[in-house]
C-alpha cells in the first residue's frame, strides 16, 4: 500500500502512486523540461530509462550552450537522482 500517515495516496498529475519507474521518469522530465522551456528557452526530452541510465535530449535553447553539461549534471542529475537512487548516470544524447 502506498500511503502516507495511513491514508493512500492520489494521483499526482494523473499518474497513478502505482505507477512504474519508466511513467515515474517520463513524468519527472516532462516536469523538468516545461521548467527549462518556460524559464529558459531550452527543452528536456527523455530518450530513454533502463533503470541505470537515463539519456535525454537537450533542446532549443540548451543545444549548444556552454551551460549544458552543468544544467544536465548538475540540476537534472541533481534533481532526478533522489527519486531514483539506482540511477548511475544522465547522458545528453544528440
Amino acid at each position: 500500500m502506498n500511503s502516507l500517515y495511513g491514508r493512500s495516496s492520489p494521483e499526482f498529475n494523473g499518474i497513478s502512486p502505482d505507477a512504474n519507474d519508466d511513467e515515474r521518469m517520463s513524468l519527472l522530465i516532462d516536469t523538468l523540461g516545461a521548467y527549462i522551456e518556460y524559464f529558459h528557452g531550452g527543452g528536456l526530452e527523455l530518450v530513454d530509462f533502463d533503470g541505470r541510465t537515463l539519456r535525454v535530449r537537450m533542446t532549443g535553447a540548451c543545444r549548444g550552450c556552454s551551460l549544458a553539461p552543468a544544467t544536465l549534471h548538475g540540476w537534472i542529475e541533481g534533481t532526478v537522482r533522489p527519486f531514483f537512487p539506482k540511477l548511475e548516470k544522465v547522458i545528453a544524447v544528440a
